[in-house]
């Protein structure tokens, strides 16, 4: 397993390798959250991204479904941050171009 991948085994046997994004500590929460993606895409193309709880401390740590509202309300506020930023470099990289 890379640093910044892992796999784990679907329903079906099959062994799917996911690329982690992000991992972060919730002040709120006072819970370790990893945020993934198998690279897949959705029916509008966007790309499948997936969050669980786990443990930092622990090597072989299970992930954790997120089963509450304030969790995933806590995560989406930090992708949405993320993606603003993304945006905002681009626009800067394109008007550098120009």
């Amino acid at each position: 397993m890379k640093k910044n991948s892992f796999s784990m085994i679907d329903e079906n046997g099959n062994e799917i390798v996911y690329d982690v994004l992000f991992t972060f500590e919730s002040e709120e929460t006072h819970k370790n959250y990893i945020v993934y993606t198998d690279n897949t895409k959705d029916e509008a193309g966007n790309i499948e991204v997936y969050a669980s709880i786990y443990d930092p401390n622990d090597p072989h740590s299970k992930l954790e479904a997120i089963e509450t509202e304030k969790e995933w309300k806590v995560i989406e506020t930090i992708l949405e941050t993320l993606q603003e930023e993304v945006r905002k470099a681009q626009d800067n990289n394109q008007d550098n171009e120009q």
